[in-house]
């Protein structure tokens, strides 16, 4: 598995996004959240993953755009170590919880720890 993070793979159907966020489970590792649900994907791609950042907490944009290409490259560089665990296909939705703009190591290891919870949870489905 390549370690890109092509446009197939991510998720912009907004059908699917509002399903995730209305009937999806969400798995936590402060300052990541994980917003999930088993579905059918309309490519043929394991996952499909979106990004968020609350603007309430981060008011200026460029700080939103940060965090959120940092933890679009820590889901990028870490994805291929976890994808051929599941069995199903699932919609993500990151969400940034965290009030101080992160590093790229803390990011890559709570992303590490979230994706620990979400497959002990969901391995067994």
């Amino acid at each position: 598995m390549d370690r890109s993070f092509p446009r197939k793979e991510k998720l912009k159907s907004r059908k699917l996004i509002e399903a995730v966020f209305t009937e999806g489970s969400s798995v936590s590792a402060y300052p990541l959240k994980l917003v999930y649900l088993p579905a059918e994907l309309p490519e043929e791609v394991p996952v499909q993953a979106a990004v968020s950042v609350p603007k309430r907490r981060f008011k200026r944009a460029v700080d939103r755009n940060r965090i959120k290409r940092l933890m679009r490259e820590s889901w990028r560089l870490q994805k291929w170590e976890w994808l051929p665990q599941l069995q199903k296909s699932y919609a993500f939705v990151f969400i940034y919880t965290g009030r101080d703009l992160p590093e790229q190591q803390q990011l890559n290891k709570k992303m590490a720890q979230l994706f620990q919870k979400f497959l002990k949870n969901n391995v067994n489905i």
